[in-house]
């Protein structure tokens, strides 16, 4: 059985910092593509960061090129989302989420598994 745990989520001041962390369990990690989805109050959710199973490549939504990073750490199994320079309108709920199946702008909301979310809120 898949899973996808998050951690890394809390409170932080406009400006700070926080990392996000994704343990994938059940299936073999070399070959996984994954990414970071998020979901703020009374919002759709909305891509943020994806990244090849290789590493190679990374993609990022427009609102946090520059301030965000997503790396992947094969022998720990864990997909990462730093996150610098935080605004409050990057308050939302973070969804990890592995096994893209969308197309290949890596923007795309279509991954067969999710994790279950942790909460980031950004203070002003």
């Amino acid at each position: 059985q898949v899973q996808l745990v998050e951690s890394g989520g809390g409170l932080v001041q406009a400006g700070g910092s926080l990392r996000l962390s994704c343990a994938v369990s059940g299936r073999t990690f070399t070959y996984v593509q994954a990414g970071w989805i998020r979901q703020a109050p009374g919002k759709e959710r909305e891509f943020v960061a994806a990244i090849t199973w290789n590493g190679a490549n990374t993609y990022y939504a427009d609102s946090v090129k520059g301030r965000f990073t997503i790396s992947r750490d094969s022998a720990k199994k864990t997909v990462y989302l730093q996150m610098n320079s935080l605004k409050p309108e990057d308050t939302a709920v973070y969804y990890c989420a592995s096994d893209y199946r969308g197309s290949s702008s890596y923007t795309d909301l279509d991954y067969r598994y999710w994790g279950q979310g942790t909460q980031v809120t950004v203070s002003s």
